[in-house]
């Protein structure tokens, strides 16, 4: 079976909010909507696990009564890091299919990125959303600093896909500041990583101004 993990754990520090900021309104649903839909559009077979911290799981029930979200998915808590939080998703998986792991600031994923990700996970064991930088880029040296060539640069994004028993078997690692998404986990233990074209539309909800930008894509 193909699972989705969505990885919900930020909190609304950095968007000046009490509320955390997977919770927010974006046109008026809440941003973890958006990301839990485009799954189920894509397959509706498909096995949602949405890692939440256990306190906020009264008030995810409660929101959705209050959106009357009723798209099947698995409450799994949250862990001290992103890294054990999908760990716990990943123990409730079996060893078969695929696993796509999303961020659940990520709201605009669309159903061609996610198509593309799954198809190319299938032939290459996993597939990685990337996109061009379009800024300059200067590298820090000491005291010094000096240019990068950007062509030479991506910036990942999410939902990340994986063969679910390749993954697993990297999330028993013991944790690592260097594991600063999934594909680093996976490409530690020797795995070369396959880069598919991602969508600059597919922005994460950081800054109060992400949510702005959002909603004019949308």
């Amino acid at each position: 079976m193909n699972t989705a993990i969505i990885v919900a754990g930020g909190t609304g520090t950095r968007m000046n909010s009490s509320s955390p900021k997977q919770f927010l309104l974006l046109k008026d649903i809440p941003v973890l909507f958006y990301s839990i839909t485009a799954f189920f559009r894509f397959d509706a077979s498909l096995r949602i696990l949405l890692a939440l911290p256990e306190p906020l799981f009264n008030d995810w029930i409660e929101l959705q009564k209050r959106f009357n979200l009723t798209i099947p998915h698995e409450l799994v808590s949250g862990g001290e890091t992103r890294f054990h939080s999908v760990f716990n998703c990943l123990q409730r998986t079996d060893g078969d299919g695929l696993v796509a792991i999303h961020d659940g600031a990520r709201p605009l994923i669309s159903q061609e990125l996610i198509h593309r990700l799954f198809s190319a996970a299938e032939e290459n064991g996993n597939a990685i959303p990337v996109v061009p930088v379009n800024e300059s880029i200067r590298q820090l040296d000491g005291s010094s600093n000096h240019p990068v060539d950007r062509s030479l640069l991506r910036i990942v994004q999410t939902p990340q896909v994986f063969q679910t028993s390749l993954i697993k078997q990297a999330y028993l690692q013991p944790f690592k500041p260097a594991f600063t998404d999934d594909a680093t986990v996976l490409e530690s233990l020797g795995n070369p990583i396959h880069l598919v074209e991602g969508d600059p539309a597919n922005l994460k909800i950081t800054y109060p101004a992400d949510l702005r930008v959002a909603g004019s894509l949308l």
